[in-house]
């Protein structure tokens, strides 16, 4: 076999293919750790909100939610808890697909449901903010 090495762990077909560690798992590793933590400071400060506002009238709770201070930490709750989602489906969906054009058009559709349920949120929380 010429130009395989030895010593590599690549496989010859791997070698041809060009394939093997794009350092992307990695990334991706962090991403969802990084989401992780965020979501947990996020969703503690939504269930403190939902405390705070627990039998109020719609007046209050609409009043709440349209402050500045209150709609950025949701919709930054929105924008990581998508992506976090997004990133475990993709896991889900690489570990579990095998047929490789199921697995493309599935990883589509994860991104596509994911982005319409992020538009849908921030659309509904900006509606609250500058009033409906």
């Amino acid at each position: 076999m010429s130009g395989h090495n030895p010593g590599s762990l690549r496989t010859p077909l791997k070698n041809v293919r060009r394939l093997g560690s794009a350092k992307e798992g990695a990334t991706h590793f962090w991403q969802q750790r990084v989401t992780a933590v965020a979501n947990v400071v996020l969703v503690t400060f939504l269930l403190g909100l939902i405390v705070s506002i627990a039998g109020a009238d719609y007046a209050v709770v609409r009043r709440t939610l349209a402050n500045p201070l209150v709609a950025l930490p949701m919709l930054l709750l929105i924008l990581s808890g998508i992506y976090h989602m997004r990133l475990g489906m993709q896991v889900i969906i690489e570990d579990y697909v095998s047929a490789e054009g199921a697995k493309v058009a599935l990883l589509m559709l994860n991104t596509f449901f994911a982005f319409c349920v992020g538009l849908a949120c921030v659309f509904a929380v900006l509606k609250l903010s500058f009033g409906a």
